[in-house]
């Protein structure tokens, strides 16, 4: 066990330390207290491009190239996901905060304007002004819960532009301090 020194060491016997028991509340109050960086899943579906803000997006591996990301099964953009084999992943600046709501809104209409983005390898959509993005072949998508983890190869891409990261924290966008 590790102890800061804001913790006392709890004596043997005493019991589990205060806390809750595990609810989908406790885990929200948690991670809002993990800084997470936000990235823009885009894909091709049936009726346009589709694309979501994701807080979970990680490498997976170096060698094949691998990230994977959690999406809702309950999400407008899940049926374009659970379709398709390729998608877009997108690192948003600190700049960027409105393309992180308006891809995060419900009903938003996340392709129109001021949005701007170009098809790209396999028709994925690909949004300007983005740090970086990526086109990934989708390898697996792993029940978990009332999620899927998708796991996907990268194929393509472009670490386009420096600046800093969009972070979510605290229930709300922001940004690195110095």
């Amino acid at each position: 066990m590790t102890y800061g020194p804001d913790t006392a060491r709890r004596p043997p016997g005493a019991g589990p330390p205060p806390g809750r028991p595990g609810s989908p509340g406790l885990l929200r109050s948690v991670f809002r207290r993990h800084a997470a960086g936000v990235a823009v899943i885009t894909a091709r579906g049936e009726a346009g491009p589709v694309g979501f803000t994701a807080t979970s997006l990680t490498s997976v591996s170096a060698d094949p190239p691998l990230v994977s990301f959690g999406v809702g099964t309950g999400a407008s953009s899940w049926p374009a996901i659970s379709g398709t084999d390729h998608i877009g992943v997108h690192i948003l600046g600190e700049h960027q905060e409105e393309l992180a709501a308006t891809f995060a809104r419900s009903g938003a209409d996340r392709f129109g304007p001021p949005t701007v983005w170009r098809e790209g390898l396999e028709g994925v959509p690909v949004l300007d002004g983005v740090l970086a993005w990526l086109v990934c072949r989708i390898t697996g998508r792993v029940p978990a819960g009332d999620h899927r983890i998708v796991i996907a190869e990268v194929v393509h891409g472009d670490p386009v532009s420096a600046g800093r990261p969009l972070l979510y924290h605290q229930g709300r966008f922001t940004a690195l301090r110095d």
